[in-house]
């Protein structure tokens, strides 16, 4: 069952351009060590809650955590702010603020592991000085434009055309929710984002964070993802612990972006998992969490 992970203290945070993003923290404030984790496009922090359960039963870390721009519980990505550059630089005014001193360690699902990438192409004295490790999980570094989605070529030719008209739509949007009803998104998260035999729960709490997600900032996001091509930066993290994790049922970043990245970054352990598809943090939670403890400085 996905819930909210245990024992969080939940503030805001302002951003330097003034949006307010809401942000978790868990375990000792005094640890060692810092564990920051980033979510996908049109999901939330909570993707995070049973991993960080799991982390928190193995590892003495404080575990930080907030909702994107334009995502879950934080504003409204203003107008032409919805980039993953954007974020990328929210990571780093984060760090300052609340992360002030020692070693962190960095996870990413999807357009998290994007972020982490931009983060290392904006800001790499962080990757020299504080980041002692990183988990890129369900991601890539690129060539996003339009995605096959393990379709015969024609019908994703449709598909995408389909989606780009979408997107104009979404971009003029107002405020509020992408749906007001989240069940009829079910069926096509099932199929885009999981792999086989999910929870039902697992698809229904989905289906409710991409319901919530502000419809200009999902249009916004989506061009920044077909802009996305980083793996120049992922050189930042050659000299930290890396591990990759894909899902052989990925439709969105499936196994050969995974290995685009494991090419750039030869010591980084790359480790695919039969059956699971995007949502990795849900399908394989114990795995993610396991790996993810490993990077952490002893």
């Amino acid at each position: 069952m996905t819930t909210t992970a245990s024992g969080a203290d939940t503030s805001t945070f302002t951003t330097g351009d003034g949006v307010r993003l809401r942000v978790h923290e868990h375990g000792p404030a005094d640890a060692g060590s810092t564990l920051l984790l980033v979510h996908g496009w049109t999901l939330t922090t909570h993707t995070w809650d049973r991993v960080i359960d799991e982390v928190l039963h193995q590892a003495d870390v404080r575990v930080l955590r907030f909702d994107l721009r334009g995502h879950g519980e934080s504003d409204p990505a203003p107008a032409g702010s919805a980039t993953i550059e954007r974020c990328a630089d929210d990571v780093a005014e984060l760090i300052e603020q609340r992360v002030p001193t020692g070693p962190i360690v960095l996870a990413g699902h999807s357009m998290g592991g994007m972020t982490i990438m931009a983060l290392a192409e904006r800001h790499p004295e962080l990757f020299a000085a504080r980041i002692a490790g990183a988990a890129l999980v369900a991601t890539s570094s690129g060539d996003l434009v339009a995605p096959t989605l393990g379709l015969p070529a024609p019908v994703a030719a449709v598909a995408n055309r389909a989606e780009l008209g979408v997107r104009g739509l979404l971009a003029k949007a107002g405020g509020g929710r992408l749906a007001r009803n989240s069940r009829p998104l079910r069926p096509g998260m099932r199929w885009l984002l999981f792999g086989g035999s999910p929870a039902a729960e697992d698809v229904a709490a989905t289906a409710d964070w991409v319901a919530a997600c502000h419809p200009a900032s999902l249009a916004g996001f989506r061009a920044s993802l077909a802009e996305h091509d980083r793996v120049h930066a992922l050189a930042a993290l050659r000299d930290i612990p890396v591990v990759v994790l894909a899902g052989l049922e990925d439709r969105l970043c499936p196994l050969p972006h995974a290995r685009r990245i494991a090419d750039a970054l030869p010591d980084a352990r790359l480790l695919l998992y039969s059956g699971a598809g995007h949502m990795l943090p849900l399908e394989r939670t114990d795995e993610v969490a396991d790996r993810i403890v490993e990077l952490i400085p002893g």
